[in-house]
């Protein structure tokens, strides 16, 4: 029966080399599975070619290949790229092809739905029903590499996750994904194009900065006052930005890496001098850069963005600050593909 076969993808090359052993045969096939499984993104055992076909009935009578496949795609009069993607188990992410002409970003999902509740994100309103697996984090970069070689003629070239979920809470799948993606038994990608987004969670933050992890940090802070914070995202209360602070200066002291908030201003919430004010104290600990992010509709009105003098304030201020910062369009807009929109529209 197919629900008690083993997912062959989560075995380490050590276990795939002593199981073949097990049945008699030579440890380096093990090796040649685990390269058309991680190098080459096999889907299925018969794309094994090298491999002889009673081995592969073998592979088939004992494992399966939970891949994902692209239930959905829609392309954005920018470029951008969105795919509901549906899992082994039946259940849709959304990730999302990002082009710029001198790059293409994967924007990956980590959680179906979302641990967090974030009053400003379609996604934190979608249940959060189960961590993903790293192969399907890992099919997501795979897919979208295949899409970015297609439609503008280039390999991918970075990845965030800032798709749907919280990564933190879901931190070791994560980690394995990254080590899949980065490796050269894998993708073989640089960590340094590899950027995890947290809403901060204080004790893994730290965590990964004792894992002396290589990819690079962004902190979706939105704000640098708590009462405001805690309005707009309801579990600072538990995670309050004393301890968010704490967490970032251990980083920093930790990786010497500098620090990305990104944030986005809205009209009557945090659109005042004394919000930037606050901003720019919380950032002064350590090199930071601030990506001040258009904001994105979803539906309800209760948030709009801000004016652009309160922009215009934003940048001014910070950058009389020696704080390093970027205004972010957003991309994908026509499609729900923009940051905080991927909500499962679109699934069937």
């Amino acid at each position: 029966m197919m629900e008690n076969k083993k997912d062959i993808r989560a075995l380490t090359k050590e276990q795939l080399r002593e199981f073949f052993i097990n049945q008699g045969d030579k440890a380096f096939r093990g090796n040649q599975v685990y390269e058309w499984l991680w190098q080459k993104s096999a889907h299925y055992f018969s794309d094994m070619t090298n491999i002889s076909k009673e081995t592969r009935l073998m592979l088939e009578d004992n494992f399966v290949i939970n891949h994902v496949e692209v239930d959905t795609m829609q392309r954005s009069s920018d470029g951008t790229v969105k795919n509901a993607v549906r899992l082994h188990d039946g259940l849709i992410v959304e990730s999302v092809l990002i082009p710029t002409a001198t790059r293409t970003t994967a924007c990956v999902s980590s959680q179906v739905g979302c641990s967090l509740d974030c009053k400003f994100c379609a996604t934190a309103r979608l249940k959060r029903m189960r961590n993903l697996n790293p192969d399907e984090i890992y099919d997501q970069v795979v897919a979208i590499d295949k899409e970015s070689r297609l439609y503008h003629n280039r390999p991918l070239s970075n990845i965030v996750f800032m798709g749907m979920g919280e990564p933190l809470m879901n931190y070791n799948n994560v980690l394995k994904a990254i080590d899949k993606i980065t490796s050269s038994d894998g993708l073989a990608m640089s960590p340094k194009r590899i950027v995890v987004s947290t809403s901060g969670v204080p004790k893994m933050i730290k965590k990964m900065a004792d894992d002396e992890v290589k990819f690079k940090l962004a902190v979706s802070l939105h704000s640098a006052i708590d009462e405001v914070r805690d309005s707009i995202m309801p579990f600072n209360k538990t995670f309050p930005l004393k301890d968010l602070r704490e967490a970032l200066e251990y980083w920093y002291a930790k990786t010497k890496n500098r620090i990305t908030y990104e944030y986005v201003v809205w009209d009557g919430i945090n659109d005042k001098r004394r919000d930037v004010d606050a901003l720019v104290k919380f950032c002064k600990f350590a090199p930071s850069k601030v990506n001040l992010i258009e904001y994105n509709p979803i539906d309800d009105g209760e948030f709009q963005q801000a004016k652009s003098s309160a922009i215009d304030m934003y940048q001014e201020v910070l950058e009389s600050n020696n704080i390093t910062v970027t205004i972010r369009r957003s991309r994908g807009k026509d499609i729900d593909a923009a940051c905080g929109q991927l909500a499962n529209k679109n699934k069937v």
